[in-house]
C-alpha cells in the first residue's frame, strides 16, 4: 500500500503530546514544527489517526512543498504538483484556508485564487478536457507558508477534530475537546487517583477524562470528510479501524472523576454531553461553589479551566482564585492543574508551580501551571 507524509496540526506548545500519541499508534515522525507533527503513514493510517488522534485538530495528506516568493511562481509551482494523484476528474478542490507567516507572499484571499486556478489549469490537461465539473466529493486544501517555504496539504478531516461530537451543550467560553485532553496528557493523573474540575462547565475536562480512562477513541462516533473518497482510501479500513477502536474500550473501569460548577444549569448541560460520550456512569457532576471543594481521598488531581472574567469583575475573580487555593492546600498530597492567564494563580495558590506552560486558548495567551504534589515528584524521580 502507498504510504503518505501526514501533517497533524494541534495547539501550539502542544506538539510533543501530539509526537507520544501518534508514536503510540506506531507511526514514524518526521518532522516537529511549531502548531504540527508530520508522520509517514499509509491509507489506513489516515482512518486511524482521524478517529484515535486526541490531542490533533486535523490530519492532512502532504501534496507538495515548495518555495515561492511570487505569484507567479507560487501558479507555476502550484501547477506543477501531481494533482491527478490526489484529485479525481469530478473532484471538487479548492484551498479551504491559507496562513502565511515572515514570507514574501501574505495576501491569503490571493493565495487562494492563484492556487485554485493553477490546480484547475493542472487537472484540465492531466484528463484532457476543458471542464473540470465538480460534481463529486470535496477534497479541500489547506496551506501554510513560513519564510517563503509553500506546504500544501489535503485535508481528510473536515470539521475539526476537536468536534467530538458530544458536546452540543456549552457553557460560556468552552475550552476545546482536544487542547482539554492535550492538558489531561501533560498531566501525571492515573485513572486510579481521584480526578477533579471544580470549575467544570460544559464538563469537558472530566469527559475527555473519563475517555482516556475507557480508552474511547475521541473520533469513532463522528463522520469524516475521506470517507467520501473513493480514490484514496479503501470504505473497509474506516470499518475495521471503527472496529479496532470499538474493541479497545473498557468502560466499566473503576474511577472517581468529579466535576462542579456553582451554575446548575450548566452542571445539567455537563451531564447531557457526559451521556453523548457515553462516560455519563463515570463521571459525578454536581452543583456546588468553589468554596465547598474537599475530598476524602489523598493524592487526586485538579485539572481546570476557572473563570477569566467573561461574566466576573477583577475583584471577584482573584477572591474565586483565592478560595481555589484555600481548599486545595486543604487537600493532602493533590495536584492541581490549572490553566489561566492571571498570574496571581500562584499567590493564591500558596506557592510556587512546579511548572507552567505557555499555552494559546484560541487567541488568548494563557499559562498551564502545574502546582505537583510531594509524593508525586519523589516516585516520578524514581523511575528516572
Amino acid at each position: 500500500m502507498n504510504t503518505f507524509e501526514l501533517i497533524a496540526p494541534c495547539h501550539f506548545g502542544l506538539e510533543s503530546v501530539l509526537k507520544k500519541e501518534i508514536y503510540d499508534l506506531g507511526y514514524e515522525i518526521s518532522m516537529v514544527e511549531d502548531g504540527r507533527v508530520t508522520f509517514i503513514g499509509d491509507a489506513e493510517a489516515i482512518c486511524r489517526a482521524n478517529i484515535f488522534l486526541r490531542t490533533a485538530e486535523r490530519v492532512l495528506v502532504k501534496v507538495g512543498s515548495f518555495r515561492a516568493i511570487s505569484f507567479e511562481e507560487l501558479y507555476t509551482k502550484t501547477r506543477a504538483l501531481n494533482w491527478g494523484r490526489w484529485i479525481p476528474q469530478d473532484g471538487k478542490c479548492w484551498v479551504s484556508k491559507a496562513s502565511s507567516i515572515r514570507s514574501q507572499l501574505f495576501s491569503t484571499s490571493d493565495i487562494q485564487s492563484v492556487m485554485k486556478k493553477a490546480l484547475v489549469d493542472k487537472m484540465k490537461i492531466e484528463y484532457d478536457t476543458d471542464v473540470i465539473p465538480e460534481t463529486g466529493a470535496n477534497y479541500p486544501l489547506r496551506v501554510f507558508i513560513k519564510k517563503d517555504i509553500v506546504t500544501v496539504g489535503l485535508d481528510t478531516t473536515g470539521n475539526s477534530l476537536h468536534k467530538r461530537g458530544y458536546r452540543t451543550s456549552t457553557a460560556k467560553a468552552p475550552i476545546s475537546e482536544t487542547l482539554a485532553a492535550a492538558l489531561i496528557l501533560l498531566t501525571r493523573w492515573k485513572p486510579e487517583q481521584p480526578f477533579v474540575d471544580p470549575f467544570c462547565g460544559s464538563g469537558t475536562f472530566p469527559i475527555e477524562a473519563a475517555m482516556i480512562a475507557a480508552n474511547i477513541a475521541p473520533g469513532m462516533n463522528r463522520p469524516f470528510l475521506a470517507e467520501t473518497w473513493t480514490n484514496l482510501i479503501p470504505r473497509k479500513l474506516w470499518y475495521e479501524s471503527v472496529n479496532e477502536a470499538n474493541d479497545l474500550i473498557d468502560d466499566s473501569i473503576e474511577v472517581d472523576i468529579q466535576g462542579y460548577d456553582a451554575d446548575g444549569i450548566v452542571i445539567k448541560k455537563a451531564r447531557d454531553n457526559a451521556r453523548r460520550a457515553g462516560v455519563d456512569h463515570m463521571i459525578h457532576f454536581q452543583q456546588r461553589a468553589v468554596s465547598e471543594l474537599s475530598h476524602p481521598k489523598k493524592g487526586g488531581c485538579i485539572v481546570t479551566n476557572p473563570p477569566y472574567g467573561e461574566r466576573l469583575e477583577e475583584e471577584d475573580l482573584s477572591g474565586l482564585y483565592r478560595e481555589l487555593g484555600e481548599r486545595f492546600q486543604k487537600l493532602e498530597d493533590w495536584s492541581a492543574y490549572v490553566i489561566t492567564p492571571f498570574e496571581y494563580i500562584e499567590k493564591a495558590m500558596g506557592r510556587k508551580a512546579d511548572k507552567n506552560r505557555k499555552i494559546y486558548n484560541g487567541m488568548l495567551k494563557t499559562y498551564f501551571y502545574q502546582f505537583i504534589a510531594p509524593q508525586s515528584e519523589k516516585e516520578e524521580m524514581e523511575k528516572e
